[in-house]
């Protein structure tokens, strides 16, 4: 498996827009981050979690040359703008499928409906298979088997995932000991840390470290980083060994598959 991180920002990115910040004018090109998002290779299949307002200019640099499937967290737009870029791969493919909550489906649904309506389409827009996924429920991408692991974003519901022994966990506040049962033996965890104090939304650095202590996987990797948190190299300077701060370009590959 292999795990290329196509963003690891907020919802804003960083450098932010109009924010007199050190970290917006690093020189260091880890901090520069886009919002957040992976592509994976997989046992044949080519598999994307989220496409937010930076996908056209992630797939350009990662090179992706195919798309198996598009997993969705949640709805929020820096995780699900940028989806009319997936026209390239539909005009290549045909139909591109997606994953999410029905929820999430009928968000989209209701925000890009010349992409999701058959009945009046817009000639030249891209088309979707749609695919309602469900807590406690795995499914399948080719040979693929994928685990929805239910997570909280504050109050709001979302959806991370497990392939193999790989996990990733974004927009996390809080998880249930059920949920965070399904994660038990992953050699690889991705999870969100926005900053070290606390957020109401998202998880800092104490929560995540917590849930690492849990878990125990090999390696764990910080995304979905805000500039409050800091310099990449200060950040990582910090932290205990087996744990990284991800960034932008960063390609991984699992200890299996």
């Amino acid at each position: 498996m292999k795990i290329h991180f196509l963003g690891t920002g907020t919802s804003q990115g960083i450098p932010v827009i109009g924010i007199d910040h050190p970290v917006c004018f690093s020189s260091n090109p880890k901090d520069k981050r886009l919002r957040v998002s992976v592509w994976i290779e997989c046992e044949g299949s080519s598999i994307v979690i989220d496409c937010g307002p930076d996908f056209r200019q992630q797939m350009l640099s990662s090179g992706c040359q195919r798309v198996d499937g598009i997993l969705f967290t949640h709805e929020h737009a820096d995780h699900t703008a940028g989806l009319d870029d997936i026209r390239p791969f539909y005009f290549k493919q045909g139909n591109i499928d997606v994953f999410g909550h029905e929820r999430v489906l009928n968000n989209l649904f209701d925000r890009f409906q010349y992409i999701f309506d058959d009945e009046n389409k817009y000639p030249g827009a891209p088309s979707v298979n749609s695919h309602i996924i469900f807590k406690n429920q795995s499914f399948k991408i080719g040979n693929l088997n994928i685990i929805p692991i239910e997570v909280w974003h504050g109050n709001w519901q979302v959806f991370g995932f497990r392939l193999n022994n790989f996990a990733y966990l974004t927009d996390v506040k809080t998880i249930e000991k059920d949920q965070l049962s399904l994660l038990r033996g992953i050699e690889i965890l991705v999870i969100n840390v926005l900053r070290e104090t606390p957020h109401p939304t998202h998880l800092n650095l104490e929560e995540a470290m917590m849930i690492i202590e849990q878990l125990k996987p090999k390696k764990t990797y910080f995304t979905h980083i805000s500039h409050h948190f800091g310099f990449h190299d200060d950040i990582q300077e910090k932290l205990p060994n087996g744990i990284f701060v991800a960034y932008d370009g960063l390609i991984i590959n699992s200890l299996k598959s």
